[in-house]
């Protein structure tokens, strides 16, 4: 690797695999720490611009870097050794994953958004207490970051943290309890009043340009955390103490991205987990469910009672307790989710499972079309619900797949056995067809119908028997070929014709 003389650089580690932002993107070389998985290659792939090899070192010391050299230019960074100070400090941050900028950053994007996120649970220490000292200084350092990455002008800022859901966990707290919601609004405080605290000191050296609130919501008295409270009580003193303030806004929870991934945050802002386990692609490319983080980190026994899915009603409670300590209204979901189920039990140890408690997602691309599978299952796991996403159709071609699929849902939630609409549909021939990529169990499909409903019959009701067609079948049509037209006379047919002879007759013309 590339070393950086005296700098925490010089003792990290690479390993070296290839990557893709999106599953039918080319993958690229990428080298990161080796104590990272692949989401957070992945996601540097994602971060670096262009489509050639990205080194993680390199990557992230071209943002500190210039953010360096700008911030001495605007007199943020008064001598050298302040220069050098912010710069190890982004180092640390980010080699703890504790911290990171926004993507503008990464890629030197000018009209890209202010923000920095704070991943919550890499502030868990040892015995299981919470840092709330190096907390609040990593949140002042994001605020002289992004003020130094927008030219000392921008009054709005967007410092915000993510996967609240894994630190609670973490701490032994059920997400909707009073415990957890106490010890989220005083998160929430101490980030307020350790970020008003750093523009305050900005304001001091540059002119502050927007007055104190003479009103701040008091934090909690007291949590379960030692020392948190207290830490945002003084927090906000400390803010209180300033003149004035630079900014207008700076607390802000975001959407997650691909900044939350590298950071091995599993949940936006002040989400709740979506379960003990997630589904992803093991080494072979099949679809197999696989312990979260907070899972790994808390154990199997504490896992299915603390991130079990939550009602809404928990999520917005959580919301109003955070609310007042926060420049923005947090990111809340837009509908009534279903009925919270135990979470699945995790294996014994970190390894693959073919499982989907809640369905699966298979994103491939049929003939150079992009294509987008995704199921539902009931609470016995029966498959419930089938949908089909295309974007490079007509939306007269979309409408038509969407309301086939709609039967079908129909047709598995009265009792209609999978077993009819994979006769019915496999083999059926019409374009976009051909060549499969993002999945290696089928490799060729005569048309987008043929290869779902081969990927269902595999993964629900095991038909191994569905070979793939071969190339000739997968050819485009051809006016007059014999081998589409049906015979002028009787002949003595098969009275049940294999799948792939009988819906070659099936095409869509124009």
């Amino acid at each position: 690797m590339t070393t950086f003389a005296g700098t925490l650089w010089d003792q990290v580690g690479l390993w070296r695999l290839r990557a893709a932002p999106e599953p039918d993107a080319t993958p690229r070389p990428v080298a990161l720490p080796v104590s990272w998985d692949e989401s957070a290659a992945e996601a540097l792939a994602a971060l670096a611009p262009g489509a050639g090899p990205v080194v993680f070192p390199k990557l992230a010391e071209a943002w500190i870097s210039r953010l360096a050299l700008r911030g001495r230019e605007l007199g943020l960074l008064a001598d050298a050794a302040a220069q050098d100070g912010f710069s190890e400090a982004l180092r640390a941050l980010l080699l703890a994953r504790r911290g990171a900028p926004g993507a503008s950053i990464w890629r030197n994007e000018a009209r890209g958004a202010a923000r920095f996120v704070l991943n919550l649970p890499a502030f868990l220490e040892a015995d299981g207490s919470f840092d709330t000292q190096g907390y609040a200084a990593s949140v002042a350092l994001a605020v002289r970051a992004l003020d130094i990455a927008t030219g000392a002008k921008a009054p709005r800022l967007s410092v915000g943290f993510a996967d609240l859901a894994g630190l609670l966990a973490g701490l032994g707290l059920r997400y909707g309890s009073a415990e957890g919601r106490a010890v989220g609004a005083a998160i929430a405080a101490l980030t307020r009043g350790a970020a008003e605290a750093e523009s305050g000191r900005i304001g001091e050296r540059l002119g502050a340009r927007e007055p104190l609130a003479l009103f701040a919501p008091a934090p909690p008295g007291a949590t379960v955390v030692p020392g948190l409270a207290e830490a945002a009580r003084a927090a906000l003193d400390a803010a209180a103490g300033s003149l004035g303030l630079r900014h207008q806004s700076l607390v802000a929870l975001s959407a997650p991205d691909c900044v939350e991934a590298l950071l091995g945050a599993e949940t936006g802002g002040l989400a709740p987990a979506a379960g003990a386990t997630r589904l992803s692609l093991d080494r072979q490319g099949w679809v197999a469910e696989v312990p979260t983080h907070a899972a790994l980190r808390i154990g199997r026994a504490a896992a299915e009672a603390l991130l079990a899915p939550v009602p809404d009603a928990e999520w917005i409670g959580m919301a109003q307790a955070l609310a007042p300590f926060l420049h923005m209204p947090p990111p809340m979901p837009v509908a009534e989710a279903a009925p919270a189920r135990a979470a699945p039990p995790l294996p014994e140890r970190p390894a693959a499972l073919p499982l989907r408690p809640a369905g699966a997602v298979w994103r491939v691309s049929v003939g150079g079309h992009k294509v987008v599978l995704r199921t539902a299952e009931d609470q016995q796991g029966r498959l419930s619900e089938v949908t089909i996403a295309l974007t490079k159709e007509s939306a007269a071609y979309r409408s038509l797949m969407d309301a086939m699929l709609q039967a079908v849902s129909i047709g598995l939630a009265a009792g209609v056995p999978l077993d009819s609409f994979v006769e019915a549909y496999a083999y059926t021939r019409f374009g976009p067809s051909g060549t499969v990529e993002g999945d290696p169990a089928i490799r060729r499909a005569t048309s987008v119908l043929d290869w779902a409903f081969r990927r269902l019959a595999l993964d629900y009701i095991g038909r191994r028997d569905l070979a793939d067609p071969s190339e000739e079948d997968c050819a485009p049509d051809a006016t007059g070929h014999a081998g589409e037209q049906l015979p002028l006379l009787p002949m003595d047919l098969p009275s049940t014709p294999a799948p792939r002879v009988r819906r070659r007759q099936l095409k869509l013309v124009g």
